[in-house]
């Protein structure tokens, strides 16, 4: 009884900071499961956390669409180009042993956290010309204003689809830091769109981590129902936080989780 409370309180809390930062929470619970069933391989870990977070996202993009937050037209080209690389990671992550999965996972925390601490304030002057432009205004009638270059998120959605099906998490945790500062999204729209890529794309990783017997389905009876609460409870107060607030609560999490992984994973 104990294992399944705590499993309901890891998904809480995944779904609870994971949404509020657009995460998703799969920075949570690879460690949290790692920490408490050390049985698992790091295939079972990816693929427990991605569908867990599969349901996390369903509640978060229910909420961020109601607030009219969601930039539809990215988070869909986006998605259709990170769904390859969760194909490709999910396959992959049968072949990653213990201790290099911990550190490979804990140095990809480190490096993004450390580009979030020390990001610039404004976006980087990219290059490219924008190829899209958006405006629109949210529920609270609050107008955002921006221009992108959609081939430069397609290629990195690609690479972020690899990887959060290799280790289990959302993706949001590279797809925030270049929406933001290469692609120069506001930091809400930029959560709120996260989330629904990662839902889309979770679809399929989710998917081939089940073909690949990847999932431990008990513990995702218990983590989901936590999730589906602790995302609703943060995409709320998510709306309530200043933008640069949610990227530096983002990369204390990162290092935090980072450091620990890397001193006791494997």
């Amino acid at each position: 009884m104990l294992t399944y409370l705590l499993l309901i309180g890891i998904g809480m809390l995944a779904g609870l900071s994971g949404s509020l930062v657009g995460l998703g929470g799969g920075f949570i619970v690879v460690p949290a499961l790692a920490f408490l069933f050390p049985e698992l391989s790091p295939a079972q870990l990816a693929g427990t956390s991605m569908t867990m977070l599969l349901f996390n996202s369903i509640s978060s993009t229910y909420v961020y669409s109601r607030q009219k937050r969601i930039d539809y037209p990215a988070a869909l080209r986006f998605a259709a180009a990170a769904i390859p690389g969760s194909i490709i990671g999910a396959l992959l992550s049968t072949m990653v042993t213990g201790r290099l999965f911990f550190i490979s996972f804990g140095i990809f925390l480190i490096l993004v956290s450390l580009l979030l601490l020390f990001k610039p304030t404004r976006p980087f002057a990219w290059p490219l010309r924008p190829t899209a432009q958006r405006s629109f205004i949210d529920q609270s009638g609050v107008q955002f204003d921006y221009a992108y270059h959609m081939p430069t998120g397609i290629v990195i959605s690609f690479l972020v689809g690899f990887l959060a099906s290799l280790f289990g998490v959302g993706g949001g945790s590279l797809m925030i830091p270049t929406m933001t500062l290469l692609l120069a999204f506001p930091p809400h729209i930029a959560v709120a769109t996260s989330m629904l890529q990662i839902f889309l794309s979770a679809i399929i990783s989710t998917g081939t981590h089940a073909a690949l017997g990847n999932i431990d389905w008990m513990m995702v009876l218990f983590l989901a129902p936590g999730a589906l609460i602790g995302g609703q409870i943060g995409s709320r107060l998510a709306r309530r936080l200043p933008g640069p607030l949610l990227l530096k609560i983002l990369a204390v999490f990162l290092i935090v989780v980072a450091v620990r992984l890397m001193t006791n994973g494997g």
